[in-house]
């Protein structure tokens, strides 16, 4: 009687979701309704885990994908893209359940919850770019699933740099307050501010290690994403294959908005392009701080392209 007290009182306070050990190999390729709902189960709090389906037979299931990353690299572009695809059902909202902590305490019901309603033979996608950059996400994502298929979309350092710097002044500019300029957050005592959040999240490098730990590199898709920018096509095709979908999504999905500037999409005759707030111009800065941005990341940059096996464009 008292071992089997003892065996009660620790399945109680056994924490919400079980560490597992970092993957060393890949395992299956997605994670089946039936296997997300003994998860649930078991890291539900009060193991009352509800199904939510529809009376189509659509339900509300964990991601078999995420992009996670990176801020201001084309995350919103490349699920709009994506979601061209029939077989993607894509959550429209950022989430933010592994990296802030008051979403995380409400454990995966409420990740669930945030899901879109998907058939069963459809990929979930969520996307929320601050994932890539934050220390505890990845061990919590494998723990979710360490079959988990991830995809990370990059620019060149120093452009994302100036596109983060622009996303906020343009925020504190329609609240009508006023914001710094960029040199008063990149020059310190004459020298480059290294310590500007902007700049530390363009170390890819030092975020891809943490990713490594948990994720095999070939469950990480990295996304060209000044590729995409200028031609979006044949970055779609490498994700349809990343993902096993079947080739659906072909070049007259894309065309070039002259006046806007950048590639919209076009769906069974309807065309829709991304929201106003993409593709703002960078505020001037002078070639002398550009090419301290250059230099700054030459190394990291170099680093990154070995430990991934693969280059990229940039200064």
């Amino acid at each position: 009687m008292a071992a089997f007290l003892l065996g009660a009182v620790l399945l109680i306070v056994q924490p919400q979701i079980v560490p597992s050990r970092p993957a060393i190999n890949s395992k299956s390729e997605t994670t089946s309704q039936s296997v997300q709902r003994e998860l649930l189960k078991k890291t539900s709090q009060k193991n009352d885990f509800k199904e939510n389906i529809h009376s189509n037979g659509s339900c509300q299931q964990l991601p078999q994908t995420i992009i996670i990353g990176v801020r201001k690299g084309g995350t919103r572009a490349l699920l709009e893209m994506l979601s061209l695809h029939p077989d993607i059902a894509a959550a429209e909202s950022e989430v933010h359940f592994f990296d802030w902590e008051d979403h995380y305490r409400n454990g995966l019901q409420w990740y669930i919850n945030q899901m879109p309603f998907s058939y069963p033979h459809q990929i979930t996608v969520e996307k929320t770019p601050a994932y890539f950059t934050s220390p505890k996400v990845p061990e919590r994502v494998y723990n979710m699933n360490e079959s988990m298929r991830l995809l990370l979309i990059l620019r060149d350092p120093s452009e994302r740099v100036l596109s983060d710097y622009t996303q906020v002044f343009y925020n504190h500019m329609q609240k009508h307050k006023p914001y710094p300029s960029i040199e008063e957050f990149l020059i310190k005592d004459g020298e480059l501010n290294v310590d500007y959040k902007a700049i530390n999240r363009s170390l890819y490098y030092i975020h891809m290690q943490n990713w490594l730990k948990y994720f095999p590199l070939d469950h990480i898709h990295i996304v060209d994403g000044d590729k995409l920018i200028k031609d979006p096509f044949p970055e779609i095709e490498k994700v349809e294959r990343f993902l096993k979908l079947s080739p659906q999504i072909n070049a007259s999905n894309f065309y070039f908005n002259k006046t806007k500037g950048f590639y919209c999409l076009r769906d069974s005759g309807r065309e829709r392009c991304l929201h106003e707030s993409k593709g703002r111009a960078h505020p001037q800065v002078d070639t002398w701080l550009l090419e301290k941005l250059h230099e700054y990341f030459h190394e990291p940059n170099k680093k990154f392209f070995e430990l991934v096996g693969r280059t990229f464009d940039w200064h």
